[in-house]
């Protein structure tokens, strides 16, 4: 059964960085705000900084749940589970932050991430997490599911736009600078981009 583990290393790193889709948690202060919880994917987009902090690169989207969440409390959950090999799901509770283009932070960052070409994707932030406990449990109801490979609608549509079109690309979606229960979301409009 379920395992804590005091950092992210060895077979569970090796775990971790194998998978292709994993999936954040976040949630506001509020009692009655809205629950957020998104699957994120693309190889490459994903980085473990050191054996307790990892980073993910935030792409263009529809909203920026996890960007206000983070912003009001920091909590955070990452999740990766198994639908291929062994019965495997890994948990990763932190805190995080968004790192948005012009933090100092941002261009050596973003230099984590090789195998990737962000211009390509709207990049918007780079989520930071923090480990606070990392636990794995058996997995054994979850699925196979093949991966075939990254589908490349979300780089074939945002590649097309530069800084200004993107901030305005952001400013008509009504849950980018605010989210959907009010709280501060993607600061707008967006600096230049390091890259």
């Amino acid at each position: 059964m379920g395992k804590t583990y005091e950092r992210i290393d060895g077979r569970l790193r090796t775990f971790i960085e194998a998978q292709p889709l994993f999936f954040t948690a976040t949630a506001p202060l509020s009692a009655d705000g809205t629950v957020n919880l998104s699957p994120k994917g693309l190889r490459g987009s994903f980085v473990i900084l050191d054996e307790l902090t990892v980073a993910y690169l935030d792409f263009a989207g529809s909203n920026a749940e996890t960007i206000a969440h983070l912003r009001e409390n920091g909590r955070i959950t990452l999740m990766w589970c198994a639908f291929q090999g062994p019965p495997n799901i890994v948990r990763v509770h932190g805190t995080g932050e968004a790192v948005f283009r012009d933090d100092p932070r941002f261009t050596k960052l973003l230099a984590r991430f090789p195998d990737i070409d962000p211009a390509s994707h709207g990049l918007r932030a780079i989520i930071v997490v923090r480990a606070e406990r990392v636990r794995d449990s058996c997995g054994y109801s979850v699925p196979f599911m093949a991966y075939e490979e990254d589908r490349d609608l979300h780089g074939r549509r945002f590649a097309r736009e530069d800084d200004d079109s993107l901030s305005a690309y952001f400013s008509s979606k009504e849950h980018i600078a605010t989210s959907l229960d009010g709280l501060p979301g993607l600061p707008l409009p967006l600096p230049p981009s390091a890259v």
